[in-house]
């Protein structure tokens, strides 16, 4: 009997000491978190801080691997064909909740039965950025030039149906305005434009957008979180001139379907251990990051907070008329 209990002993200390390994979650590879973005982005970045951070927690390494194109379909799609034991997840944005919207029957995948939520792991709030020279103060100035311009006010984004597009659509839609919409392929060559003066406004990632209005060569209206930003705090937001509104985009971790609840639950925990991290959240907050509360970032919210964003955004799409490129 003292073996036994000594081996049993042996064994939770063993569990104790390496805390990733949880029930149905045991890879015998790295796991692969693949990204549906060119390396270097704001969606990679977080990638990487979070891989790092999962990486020290864990019995196996957490490797970030880059599979852009076709707008996010490419790396979405290996994911939803990938192993179903934990091994391959994607860390995906908001155009997870507009792929069915923008594509119809043309997706490779289900974007909702396709895949089983696994953690909210930051939502970031875009600015809406003009030239320092702009003759609007405000978003209540802005507007009032939205609603009177003639012909319409030309807005980039980082393309079609991104969240820098349907942010602006939505915008007009509740004001009752227009823009003309100028898609780039990114928000770098966007931002390009909004300084050389070819584009009047952009609606950009507080993650990008935050550097250009900090070094003066933009001026930030508002932002469009619930509340002001950390990395903007003197900008009010939108929902300031505008009750109610509210246009993020965000970062989660999805499983293939199919992946066993345990396996999933022990992914999530070992992602909330890392988001506890103070160091990760100061870098992460520098990016713009807003990283969700414990009750807001599990496997069930977050499953909650896409479906969501899936019907909201999806409303906004089908009332604009966009499809995809």
């Amino acid at each position: 009997m003292i073996p036994r209990r000594a081996a049993l002993a042996a064994t939770m200390l063993a569990a104790v000491a390496r805390p990733g390994r949880a029930q149905g979650w045991s890879p015998d590879r790295p796991v692969r978190l693949v990204v549906p973005y060119a390396a270097g982005g704001p969606t990679d970045i977080v990638a990487r801080l979070l891989a790092e951070r999962l990486s020290a927690d864990l019995p196996q390494r957490v490797v970030v691997e880059n599979r852009a194109g076709a707008g996010a379909l490419l790396g979405t799609e290996v994911v939803a064909r990938a192993p179903k034991d934990g091994s391959v997840l994607l860390f995906t944005t908001v155009v997870h909740a507009v792929h069915r919207a923008l594509h119809g029957a043309r997706l490779p995948f289900d974007p909702a039965g396709d895949f089983a939520p696994v953690a909210l792991v930051g939502i970031v709030p875009m600015v809406v950025l003009v030239r320092p020279d702009a003759p609007w103060a405000n978003m209540a100035a802005l507007i009032s030039a939205l609603r009177e311009a003639n012909p319409p006010l030309a807005y980039g984004s980082s393309g079609t149906g991104g969240s820098s597009h349907l942010g602006v659509e939505l915008l007009t839609a509740l004001t009752g305005t227009r823009a003309e919409h100028i898609p780039y392929r990114g928000t770098a060559p966007a931002l390009q434009d909004l300084l050389g003066g070819r584009i009047a406004l952009l609606m950009d990632s507080v993650a990008t957008g935050a550097g250009p209005v900090r070094a003066g060569q933009l001026r930030a209206l508002a932002t469009t979180g619930e509340a002001r930003s950390a990395a903007l705090p003197d900008v009010p937001t939108l929902a300031e001139a505008l009750p109610g509104f509210a246009a993020t985009t965000w970062n989660a971790v999805l499983a293939p379907a199919g992946t066993p609840p345990a396996t999933v639950d022990a992914i999530g925990a070992a992602i909330g251990r890392a988001l506890s991290d103070p160091g990760l959240a100061v870098r992460l907050a520098e990016l713009g990051v807003d990283v969700p509360p414990p009750d807001r970032r599990g496997p069930a919210p977050t499953s909650a907070f896409i479906a969501a964003e899936t019907a909201k955004w999806s409303q906004v799409i089908a009332t604009a008329g966009i499809r995809a490129e």
